[in-house]
């Protein structure tokens, strides 16, 4: 398939950069690594070259070469990652406080974990609540289950065959959702959006019960908004 505008890096920013980037990309679509031939034919690169940007993320340790040659996603990339998710714990933990107790319920930050799953990072119960949900920091649910997930597919691009709720959430901002992580509890959660306009998390409560999900979906929104304001987002 040829080359689109689209497709081509800026000319004011770098090309090595902007190639490094796409195989980091493309490794973390191949869980089970790619071979030198097929990074190459991925980025659209030499070989040659495609070698020598291998080399510069391994001495990173951005990616490793496995059995075999295959070359995956390195632990370097950990490191990275946990540097933003303390950033992003340091600044949400004050605001997930207070939509907790303004709103009388459990307050959560998730963060999506590849292209199919998201992550709770952060869980904060309301303190004077007479009951509330708890569930436990750490847990991995179906992008496409659940109000945090829905809201994290709504902030990206359409993808085939969506649900009708990610649509929906995408018109008001906001995405809800009943019982389909845990039985009987509703979700209301909107994205936390980064300065490439890329989820990089969402912020929701988990109730018991819920008539109108509008003033909900106020708070949830005005917390993302909040969070992505103060805290350095890619």
């Amino acid at each position: 398939m040829p080359e689109t505008p689209a497709d081509r890096p800026n000319t004011r920013t770098s090309k090595t950069l902007h190639n490094g980037i796409e195989v980091l990309e493309l490794l973390s679509r191949s869980p089970h690594g790619l071979s030198l031939t097929e990074i190459a034919e991925g980025v659209g690169v030499h070989r040659t070259v495609a070698h020598r940007l291998v080399r510069t993320l391994e001495e990173h340790r951005l990616c490793k070469r496995g059995p075999f040659k295959r070359i995956t996603l390195g632990p370097g990339l950990v490191a990275l990652a946990e540097s933003v998710e303390a950033d992003l714990r340091q600044v949400a933990g004050p605001v997930l406080a207070e939509l907790a107790e303004s709103q009388g319920a459990t307050a959560h930050l998730v963060v999506p974990e590849g292209e199919d799953e998201a992550r709770a990072l952060m869980v904060v119960e309301p303190r004077r609540a007479t009951a509330h949900i708890a569930f436990r920091t750490g847990r991995v649910d179906p992008i496409d289950k659940g109000s945090a997930g829905l809201a994290l597919l709504a902030a990206m691009p359409p993808r085939p065959g969506e649900r009708e709720e990610v649509a929906l959430a995408r018109e008001r901002g906001y995405a809800v959702s009943h019982a389909e992580v845990t039985n009987a509890v509703t979700g209301v959660s909107a994205a936390v959006v980064g300065r490439s306009s890329d989820p990089v998390a969402s912020v929701g409560v988990s109730l018991l019960e819920l008539d109108d999900p509008a003033p909900f979906g106020a708070a949830v929104r005005e917390a993302a908004g909040r969070i992505a304001g103060m805290v350095h987002l890619p």
